[in-house]
């Protein structure tokens, strides 16, 4: 048998191997000389920096997967890191981003790597064009513009980035065993926090305001509940560690609902069972309902499972005779710091909720303000990128579109953003910026379904099934805050969305 001749491979690897050990002794020499005359903060980020680029255009997969499984513990490290270095440290998993997008460009062009059509790539590209337009139809600076386009599409990048990249099926689970782990030691901490209060609720929660001149960096958490009673781990806030542990959970229903994976079956049944209740205790009722409505979908519609149409059943009847027992009255109930989890479910159908969020500047009051005035004031592209309801208008602190609209700045008049994704969109980029958004989603989710349906291998199914689960999941958290801006939520689903494609592309079943 004729054995290719791989000595340029090899000699071509070794040469590269050799340069970044070169470039890595030069700067670790400099670096030491120079810490003497600077901040040795600055130098050991500068060290890290470098070493993570010659990591994302050697080993892009690993630098990948180092993202994936950094960021969760983000929030809480960023909280020790000194000021003279904070904005580098606030920006360096998005800079990982942009690395991986460079690192993948340059591949294409040496030609490592082959051209790949994808169902997202014509929605992706008209998206970012009605960005843009918006921008300039509406005289938006451009700095604030390149802000907000980038607030949008940023994790989106990684969709691609993992497309084009084709990690292994063995890199695949290695990543998703990973985060499985990740999702264990946040909930041990998330109990930690239940069982010693305010001590270590303290020590994980980043409360301080981070600026970088006018733009706000990190807003800090307040927290406004009770000590140990919303557990957040090392993510910051609880809403965030519910999305995630939602996320992933829907991801474990998938795999234990195919006979055919039996390996790690005990643990990853272990692990959803144990970390159930750390769900209902981070008091995020968005996590709740965005997993209910993805267990419901693989339950009842993939699998047709009758135990799950009789629990959801007993579970009706369950409230029915909780509410006519104790006399609860939905409607009076309001947010209060010592809420029982019983009364956070119930307390989101509550009109006194409603009638407080709306006066008192709260989510329902944009859902309203944003049908009624801000969208048909410019209905086609929108008032622009960065100019109403994300992020990028919080930080940058743009208060043009709400001051000629006579509206609030934000929730409660001073935050910017408004709680819904959707919406924010929306009042950026206009109806035609929203329907060529929801066609991306759309299709990504559509794409899952598919391969679930036609794929011959039992993992490809289970994880594309469990990610369509997830979609639907945080389509509704994006109703009810920022998710599609969020990197603890938005990375995985836009890097998991690209793991589906490859895996339907190895089996040909996009064609």
């Amino acid at each position: 048998m004729h054995m290719p001749d791989l000595r340029g491979v090899y000699r071509n690897s070794d040469q590269q191997a050799t340069l970044a050990t070169v470039v890595l002794l030069v700067v670790g020499a400099v670096a030491m000389f120079t810490m003497v005359y600077t901040s040795p903060s600055l130098v050991a980020a500068i060290v890290f920096a470098v070493a993570f680029l010659i990591l994302a255009f050697l080993r892009p997969t690993w630098a990948l997967a180092g993202f994936l499984l950094y960021l969760p513990f983000e929030p809480f490290l960023l909280k020790w890191v000194p000021d003279d270095v904070y904005v580098y440290a606030r920006y360096f998993s998005e800079i990982i981003v942009y690395l991986l997008v460079a690192s993948t460009i340059w591949k294409r062009i040496t030609k490592q790597l082959t051209f790949k059509q994808t169902p997202l790539d014509i929605p992706f590209i008209l998206f970012v064009i009605i960005a843009l337009t918006s921008a300039l139809i509406n005289f938006v600076p451009i700095f604030d513009a390149l802000m907000g386009v980038r607030q949008i599409v940023r994790f989106i990048l990684l969709f691609f980035v993992t497309v084009y990249l084709a990690p292994s099926e063995r890199w695949i689970k290695t990543v998703l065993y990973s985060l499985f782990a990740v999702l264990a030691i946040q909930v041990v901490i998330g109990y930690a926090q239940f069982l010693f209060g305010e001590t270590l609720d303290t020590f994980l929660l980043p409360s301080e305001v981070r600026s970088f001149g006018e733009i706000t960096l990190t807003s800090g958490t307040v927290q406004f509940w009770d000590f140990g009673q919303r557990i957040f781990a090392t993510m910051g806030r609880y809403d965030r560690l519910g999305t995630f542990m939602a996320f992933l959970f829907l991801i474990i229903v998938s795999l234990l609902y195919e006979p055919r994976l039996k390996k790690y079956r005990g643990r990853i049944s272990a692990l959803l069972i144990l970390a159930l209740p750390a769900l209902a205790m981070t008091y995020s009722r968005s996590s709740w309902f965005g997993f209910l409505l993805g267990f419901l979908f693989i339950g009842l519609w993939a699998k047709r499972d009758k135990r799950v149409a009789w629990a959801l059943g007993g579970a009706v009847g369950v409230i029915a005779v909780y509410l006519a027992v104790t006399g609860l009255v939905i409607n009076n109930l309001i947010d209060v710091a010592d809420q029982s989890v019983v009364e956070r479910f119930f307390e989101a159908f509550s009109y006194e909720r409603w009638r407080g969020e709306y006066y008192g500047l709260g989510r329902l009051y944009w859902i309203v303000q944003t049908l009624l005035t801000v969208v048909p004031a410019a209905i086609i592209f929108g008032h622009g990128p960065g100019m109403y309801g994300g992020g990028a208008v919080s930080a940058l602190g743009n208060t043009d579109v709400y001051d000629n609209l006579g509206l609030p700045f934000g929730v409660y008049g001073t935050e910017g953003y408004i709680d819904n994704n959707w919406f924010s969109l929306w009042g950026e980029t206009g109806t035609i910026g929203l329907a060529v958004y929801l066609w991306m989603f759309i299709a990504l989710f559509l794409l899952c379904v598919r391969v679930w349906r036609r794929s011959k291998h039992a993992f490809t199914r289970a994880l594309a099934l469990g990610v369509a689960a997830a979609m639907l999941a945080v389509a509704l958290n994006a109703f009810l805050a920022t998710f599609l801006e969020v990197r603890t939520l938005a990375s995985y689903l836009w890097v998991f969305g690209g793991i589906v494609v490859v895996m339907g592309q190895r089996e040909e079943l996009l064609e």
